[in-house]
């Protein structure tokens, strides 16, 4: 045991450098479970030889007075034989959370050598979160190993915090964008939809990516798929501010363009608003037309019939906000069997590689025949991974509605 950690021969065991070591090795992530395993693993290199972190559930109370607190597992390390006896110990978990400090035992569960004990609670700004455990064979802890592991303790502790916090954020901000992401409240009897939005992965907050149908007179869609810049509270606010908008101006009945152009023009004269970008189509199915007008966005994609794609090349000007406009439309006719894909642009881009190639990948896939436009966008999202996309991803699919003859 004297070897644990460089100890001195004094027989003090906190290393040198232990808190630099703490500081440095636990947290480096908001994933409560990383922080947890960081922990076991810090005190394992330094003062014992097995570790365990039990967490109280994440909606328990600031302090923890029960017989029963709920701990549950999260995380070990070391060898976690030693661990056994000492869950026997458990009215030690249930102390140290009441009490608020480490508490040291020593336990003769072999009947050979003693084992030592601390429990630590993971206390931080007056919220307990859990528990440490750390067990050893040989000399009870020092009062330097309690005060470190304490410390180590308290440092995860303010991390999971900063996790719980972060997560909270972040769920509310998915509900947020959830809800104004629902499908179109409105009946759109001459279109197919499809609709699909995927946050990324835990590490970011969410985005501004959105998508709207608005339906306009003679049986045409107005569709939508747009992007503000940014990630967390804000763009989901400021995404909410650009729909709205833009449902006052597409009942006007404007073409695509011009709807660009008030929508830019308002923005840039707000200037409370992040930059954003837009793609615009007014589909026509009694004419079979789709006229499309972008603002930075990337342009679509259409699946014919027989499932093979076509990237559609339109004039793109710059993204609403600046107030310079510029934008141009385009036209191109659908048949009933063509599908319309639009996207932001975490569908496509991947990093290290040039979005030309990204956009190609896209159109280059092949689609099952005859698929109904829910099980094309499903195939879309698996050939290209969304789900593990590192970035938002918002996508709207569109296919003329075929009249049965009555």
């Amino acid at each position: 045991m004297a070897g644990r950690g460089g100890a001195d021969p004094a027989g003090d065991r906190t290393p040198s450098g232990a808190m630099e070591d703490a500081v440095e090795s636990i947290g480096t992530t908001l994933d409560e479970q990383t922080t947890c395993t960081e922990l076991a693993a810090f005190v394992c290199r330094h003062f014992c030889d097995a570790a365990a972190v039990d967490l109280l559930p994440a909606d328990a109370p600031a302090t923890r007075q029960t017989p029963d607190p709920g701990l549950s597992r999260a995380a070990t390390a070391g060898h976690t034989e030693p661990l056994t006896p000492a869950r026997g110990a458990r009215p030690l978990a249930v102390q140290v959370l009441d009490e608020g400090h480490p508490i040291t035992a020593s336990l003769d569960l072999s009947g050979r050598v003693p084992r030592q004990v601390m429990t630590v609670p993971l206390l931080a700004h007056g919220r307990l979160y859990g528990v440490l455990l750390t067990v050893r064979r040989g000399p009870a802890f020092t009062d330097a190993e309690t005060t470190g592991t304490h410390y180590a303790a308290r440092l995860a502790a303010v991390h999971l915090g900063h996790s719980r916090e972060h997560n909270a954020v972040r769920s509310s901000v998915l509900d947020l964008q959830r809800a104004l992401l629902t499908e179109p409240g409105r009946p759109h009897p001459n279109l197919d939809l499809a609709t699909r939005y995927l946050p990324a992965g835990d590490s970011t907050l969410v985005g501004g990516d959105w998508f709207e149908t608005v339906r306009l007179h003679f049986g045409r869609t107005l569709l939508v798929v747009g992007d503000v810049m940014g990630h967390g509270l804000e763009a989901a606010v400021d995404m909410n501010a650009y729909r709205s908008m833009l449902r006052y101006v597409a009942s006007t009945d404007l073409p695509p363009h011009r709807v660009l152009r008030r929508l830019d023009a308002a923005v840039a004269e707000d200037g409370t608003r992040r930059p954003a970008t837009c793609l615009l189509v007014q589909v026509d199915p009694a004419r079979g037309t789709a006229v499309l007008a972008g603002a930075g966005h990337l342009p679509p994609v259409v699946f014919a019939g027989d499932g093979t794609g076509e990237l559609l090349n339109l004039p793109v000007g710059p993204p609403l906000g600046t107030g310079v406009g510029g934008y141009e439309p385009a036209t191109r006719s659908l048949a009933p069997d063509d599908t319309l894909v639009m996207f932001t642009d975490g569908l496509v881009e991947r990093r290290g590689e040039d979005i030309d190639a990204s956009l190609a990948r896209l159109a280059g896939l092949r689609m099952p025949p005859g698929a109904a436009v829910d099980e094309l966008l499903d195939e879309v999202l698996l050939k290209l991974d969304a789900r593990h996309a590192e970035d938002d991803v918002a996508v709207l699919v569109a296919r003329i509605r075929r009249r049965h003859p009555t």
